[in-house]
């Protein structure tokens, strides 16, 4: 079930994006990185990572890429919350909020009733710096979730 409404959320964040293109280059710098992934309907690049403690941590390459003037930016998402209803406790979003302080690569964003943790990468990043911004998502995503799930791992 979490991950339909994650899926949805991924739909719905494209929907209000600004404008956008898809970019083949992201799947020839994950291959050329040796990662395994599934490609979703919207083109979108699901990997899941091992971390600590046997868990694992979903993540989305966005092949949409984000263009305003001479920006062009690809989005990295890695989910960590699943609210109840579709309002984050004060409690949540504080944390999330305290959090987004520490982690300057990235920051938290609410879609529907999920956090995601979400680094944005110049389009034309290397595969270093992908791989880099793959990794922190991963780590940042993880711990959040463990820090407000009790150690549940459902993403």
């Amino acid at each position: 079930m979490r991950l339909i409404s994650l899926l949805v959320l991924l739909l719905a964040g494209l929907i209000h994006a600004p404008a956008h293109a898809q970019d083949a280059r992201v799947k020839q710098q994950l291959d050329a990185l040796g990662y395994e992934y599934e490609v979703d309907e919207d083109g979108d690049y699901r990997m899941v990572f091992d971390t600590d403690g046997n868990r694992s941590q979903l993540v989305f390459v966005i092949s949409n890429v984000n263009k305003y003037g001479a920006h062009a930016v690809r989005e990295i998402w890695s989910p960590a919350y699943q609210a109840p209803g579709q309002d984050f406790p004060a409690v949540v979003a504080n944390k999330l909020l305290e959090d987004a302080d520490e982690n300057k690569l990235g920051a938290w964003v609410k879609q529907g009733d999920m956090a995601l943790y979400v680094i944005k990468i110049a389009a034309d990043a290397s595969n270093d710096e992908l791989e880099d911004a793959l990794e922190f998502a991963v780590k940042v995503a993880d711990q959040m979730e463990i820090l407000l799930t009790n150690g549940d791992d459902a993403f």
